[in-house]
């Protein structure tokens, strides 16, 4: 991403009701797929950004090695900073660490990067994999959903649910699971995107928001999650998440 939108990033991650939802659901898959306790080895977090899913990772599980895996060199040291996890700069598709070195590998928004060749990330998240660890993927969903926001942060790809297990299954997982998120706010994304900012000099969705909208937002995402907890599957959302295991 340009400079800009990783300071972006870094101002609005910690309070922002987007990436609060994303952190509760990457934390609850971790939690779901590690019932009696956290998965045994380090966990990287590849395309970390600035450093929000990790400082939340550090906190929600505090006894766990972390990694952090970013494309950009200042934004890697910002998120070291923020965290306290070690992280190394480099290329999602070039994992410069060992064969089998995590028992989980999450990348949250970065296989539909434009500079991302996604089919080589996730054979290189697979070979840094232990037997039977966990890969835990965000995707934007949906391709008529692209807009100025996708422009500004460099997103080349969305992806349906189908789609999306297709790409896993083929660079060799099994166990896979794809669920849409973000699904009651998927009507206001769309206004949003398609309306209210569909100027292609549009800024990104990643700005502060008024107080009262900000927490109205992230208690939409709170009942969502709660609902899915209990059992119901969305037919549609903003996002897809992934669960996959490498295979023994």
């Amino acid at each position: 991403m340009d400079a800009a939108e990783y300071a972006l990033m870094d101002r609005a991650e910690a309070g922002m009701w987007w990436y609060r939802a994303l952190r509760d659901r990457a934390e609850a898959a971790l939690r779901d797929h590690a019932p009696n306790g956290p998965l045994a080895g380090p966990w990287l977090d590849c395309g970390c950004g600035t450093g929000g899913l990790l400082h939340h990772l550090a906190r929600a599980f505090p006894a766990q090695p972390l990694v952090g895996l970013e494309y950009n060199p200042e934004a890697a040291l910002r998120a070291a900073e923020k965290s306290g996890a070690v992280v190394a700069a480099g290329d999602a598709a070039r994992l410069p660490f060992a064969d089998r070195s995590f028992a989980a590998v999450a990348s949250m928004d970065v296989l539909c990067h434009a500079a991302v060749d996604q089919e080589a990330a996730l054979a290189d998240m697979r070979r840094v994999l232990r037997p039977g660890g966990l890969l835990l993927l965000n995707l934007p969903a949906f391709a008529w959903l692209h807009s100025a926001h996708d422009r500004r942060v460099h997103n080349a790809r969305r992806y349906t649910a189908r789609e999306a297990r297709a790409l896993v299954q083929a660079a060799g997982y099994q166990d896979i699971r794809t669920d849409y998120w973000n699904a009651l706010l998927l009507p206001l994304m769309v206004l949003q995107r398609k309306v209210l900012a569909r100027d292609e000099a549009a800024a990104s969705d990643v700005a502060p928001f008024p107080p009262w909208l900000d927490a109205s937002l992230y208690a939409a995402t709170r009942v969502e999650s709660a609902l899915a907890g209990i059992g119901l599957r969305y037919p549609a959302g903003g996002s897809v998440l992934v669960t996959a295991r490498r295979p023994l």
